[in-house]
Parts: structure tokens; C-alpha cells; sequence
């Protein structure tokens, strides 16, 4: 992680809340929710840490604004110091939580929306925000229980909604990685807005063949996930 970026995430303010529900959206990934005392736009982040003395990760909201809780989206990183952790919270412990921030924000023009792993997150938190309507989302993972919220995108998005699996084969599921489908592509709509959420790897990655395909770069926002 950038050093600018860890200073600024070590200097936030941290509140205390409670744990409301904590639940399994696969072998290896959750939803922890938890009391919202701020608002908040759909696509920002929070700091999170159920320890003092650990430094807090940021994690995208996946709920939206009028719910009632905070909802984060998490998988368990085996060699993390966090992540963990939190999988074990149940109802009623104290977690440490920042106000929400960040500009990876959507609006009502039409988009694509490309995301890997718990990189979905923010776009939940969009389409249950009333964005989204007339945009298409590519989504990524390795293994066919990754793709987290996949019945609620299908039924919001129908055939815009492209699951991409590259170890795994399913129904409806592209065979091979995001990057494989947009490189078939070849070229893309210059005037379209481009979301990318992921790992530093995929974005640079989409990134690059986006330009090669004709985007401009402020056509482009990405949020790297850490």
C-alpha cells in the first residue's frame, strides 16, 4: 500500500459500533453489518478495524444509503492480520469504524462497470441505490462461488450482467478472465464511462485495454483494492 495512503487510513478518526449481523455470502467471504451513524454515497468506503492495535482496511460499502445498517463486503485473506479476525465477530462486539469517504462515485450516465472479486462491492451499494439502469457489468472471479450477489445482478441486469470465471465452468458464465472477454472486444465506446474495481493487477490491466481499445483516460475511474 502506498505510504501516503497507510498514513492517511492510520490518521482517520474511528467510532465505536456495534456488530449487528454478520453472514456468509460463500466458503470464504461475508457481509458484516454494522451501525451507520453517518450517510454516506453509494461506491465510498470506510475504514474498519475490530482492533486497536491493528491498522484499519478500507472496505467499500455494499448497502445502500437508505438502508439501515452498514453493510461490508470481506473475504479472508489466510496470511491476514484482519481479515480473520472479523469472520469470528458475532453480534453485539465492538468493531472501529471511519465515517464514509471516497469519490469512486456512479451517476445516472451510462457505464460499464467491471469488477473482480469483493471489487463488486461498490456497485452493489449503486443499483440498490437506483443506478445502473442502462449499464452493463463484467464481473470476475477465479471460482464460481465468487461471484458474491450473483442472483440479485442477474435479475437487475439480465444479459448486461457478465459473470467471467477463469477456473471454473458454469452456466451463463463466460470461461476465462474479464480481461480474456474485454481483449475479444477489441474496441469500445469512447464516449461510455468506464468503473474498474479490483486488484492493482486488473485494473492496470483493464485500464491498458480500454486505451488500446479507444477510451480516453478520463473515461476511466478506478477504485484499487489493497
Amino acid at each position: 500500500m502506498d505510504k501516503g495512503l497507510s498514513s492517511f487510513i492510520q490518521n482517520l478518526s474511528l467510532n465505536e459500533q456495534q456488530v449487528l449481523r454478520i453472514e456468509a455470502v460463500s466458503s470464504d467471504a461475508f457481509v458484516l453489518h454494522t451501525e451507520r451513524h453517518h450517510s454516506f454515497l453509494p461506491g465510498q468506503v470506510v475504514a474498519l478495524t475490530n482492533d486497536r492495535k491493528l491498522p484499519p482496511r478500507l472496505y467499500s460499502l455494499c448497502t445502500s444509503p437508505d438502508e439501515q445498517s452498514l453493510g461490508i463486503l470481506f473475504n479472508i485473506k489466510p496470511d491476514g492480520l484482519l481479515t480473520p479476525r472479523l469472520a469470528m465477530v458475532r453480534p453485539g462486539d465492538t468493531i472501529f469504524v471511519s465515517a464514509p469517504f471516497g469519490a469512486f462515485l456512479g451517476d445516472r450516465r451510462p457505464a460499464w462497470w467491471i469488477a473482480a472479486g469483493t471489487g463488486i462491492a461498490p456497485f452493489r451499494s449503486m443499483i440498490r441505490s437506483g443506478l445502473g439502469e442502462n449499464n452493463m457489468l463484467i464481473h470476475g472471479s477465479r471460482l464460481l462461488e465468487g461471484f458474491y450477489f450473483r442472483d440479485e445482478f442477474t435479475a437487475f441486469f439480465g444479459d448486461r450482467y457478465v459473470p467471467c470465471c477463469s477456473q471454473e465452468h458454469g452456466d451463463g458464465v463466460y470461461s476465462g478472465r474479464l480481461t480474456s472477454w474485454l481483449r475479444a472486444k477489441k474496441s469500445f465506446d469512447p464516449l461510455m464511462q468506464y468503473y474498474l474495481c479490483g486488484s492493482a493487477e486488473m485494473v492496470v490491466e483493464v485500464r491498458d485495454i480500454l486505451l488500446e481499445g479507444g477510451v480516453g483516460l478520463n473515461n476511466i475511474m478506478s477504485e484499487i483494492y489493497f
